[in-house]
């Protein structure tokens, strides 16, 4: 599968890993073309994050061992996109 954007929930515990450490990990997956690491939540224990991975032809495995790597837990695939271009989800009215 040609993946070209991911989007995670991904949690880390407060003090470390950095979300410097988690993006570059993610970088150095190849064919990552750029990382958005968002926090969203803080809490006492544990930071909440939206991480944002685009590239053309990455591996989801390879993204969430990287991540895993340095001590983040993946909650869940929010998005995914793949294929030979980005496809932007249009809202439906209901």
């Amino acid at each position: 599968m040609n993946l070209r954007r991911l989007v995670l929930d991904v949690d880390k515990a407060i003090t470390r890993p950095s979300i410097l450490e988690i993006a570059s990990a993610i970088e150095a997956v190849p064919n990552v073309e750029g990382v958005n690491v968002t926090v969203t939540e803080i809490d006492v224990e544990t930071v909440g994050m939206d991480v944002t991975v685009e590239g053309n032809g990455f591996e989801y495995n390879a993204i969430a061992k990287a991540i895993e790597s340095t001590g983040a837990v993946v909650h869940s695939i929010d998005q995914l996109i793949s294929g030979s271009r980005l496809v932007e989800g249009v809202r439906r009215r209901r």
